[in-house]
């Protein structure tokens, strides 16, 4: 076991896997293995990172391989229904316009009022609106060519596990999003950890320092017990720690000039079960503020890095719609 210390004094660790039943630890994925083993069995490599980022918004294959056209698809593993508002048709042109070949929809749990959910005012993914799990599920199945499903559930309801694990044995290809008010390490977001284990899929958490997934700084620990586990960083509190010199976590989304050994570069490095969701406003930012700095990134990182949307956008054609920005 070896350890890296940050420029704050915060260690990792380094471990060396053996395989155990509860998802303590286990095999290690390459980004193919895990997108054609975990998410998308029977389909093509996912092309994110530098790959997406030369690939066209428009006329790409609506084939899983590519097609005839010899053009690389996109598999967007972050959308909602609903989205603030949105019809049933709006992501369905918004994501055709943009190219995608396949788009995994992501669930909210259900509306509760307890501290979890803030007492209600984060119900449908921090007041997003977007929809829950048979939602989810039914737009696929109406939808079967293109779009897939995740199952989720607020983790600190009695039947939690239970009700994920209904949409998990009806085919849903991930745990996600996890944007409830409780912390990365607690007792209830652990069982959803074992659960992600014991169905081979990944989970993938939101990050926003003293809100959702609180804890952050202590995330490593769970990489190291749940090895066997594929978590999928997102959001705010993640992408802002790409920089090493990131303090104020209160600032979510920092600008200017990037430096090395930030939380979330070491995360992906030193952890074979950690990667990066590329979505949404923190993620373009992310990208966007230091180019020099970027380009090694995805260097480092490109098997590691997924490309999602959480684009609210109804049409993928204003200039202000986030998921092309990214790509």
């Amino acid at each position: 076991m070896s350890k890296l210390t940050d420029q704050r004094g915060i260690q990792t660790e380094q471990i060396n896997p053996a395989m155990k039943k509860d998802g303590t630890s286990g095999s290690r994925k390459t980004r193919r293995e895990f997108i054609r083993n975990q998410m998308l069995p029977g389909m093509g490599a996912l092309f994110v990172g530098p790959a997406v980022l030369t690939t066209g918004c428009s006329g790409l294959s609506r084939s899983a391989e590519g097609g005839g056209s010899g053009q690389e698809p996109i598999i967007d593993i972050h959308q909602h229904t609903n989205y603030h508002g949105r019809s049933d048709e709006d992501p369905l042109a918004h994501q055709s316009q943009m190219g995608i070949t396949t788009t995994i929809m992501l669930p909210a749990g259900r509306p509760v009022d307890r501290a979890s959910t803030y007492n209600g005012a984060s119900n449908g993914l921090g007041g997003v609106q977007a929809g829950g799990n048979e939602y989810c599920y039914r737009f696929a199945l109406d939808h079967p060519d293109e779009y897939l499903f995740a199952a989720n559930e607020v983790p600190d309801l009695p039947d939690a596990t239970e009700e994920i694990e209904k949409y998990l044995k009806l085919g849903a290809k991930m745990i996600a999003e996890q944007k409830f008010g409780v912390e990365c390490d607690s007792p209830e977001m652990q069982k959803l950890y074992q659960l992600a284990a014991a169905y081979d899929v990944p989970i993938l958490l939101h990050f926003q320092h003293g809100r959702y997934n609180r804890g952050f700084e202590r995330f490593h620990k769970m990489l190291e017990k749940y090895s066997r586990v594929n978590f999928i960083g997102h959001a705010q509190t993640w992408w802002a720690n790409i920089d090493g010199g990131h303090e104020d976590q209160s600032n979510l989304y920092p600008s200017g000039s990037v430096s090395t050994g930030g939380i979330t570069d070491r995360l992906l490095s030193d952890y074979p079960n950690m990667y990066g969701d590329l979505s949404a406003g923190s993620g373009l930012n992310a990208l966007t503020r230091d180019e020099e700095f970027t380009t090694g990134f995805f260097d480092r990182h490109q098997d590691k890095l997924l490309y999602g949307s959480d684009c609210a956008d109804a049409t993928g054609l204003s200039e202000d719609c986030q998921g092309v920005g990214t790509i």
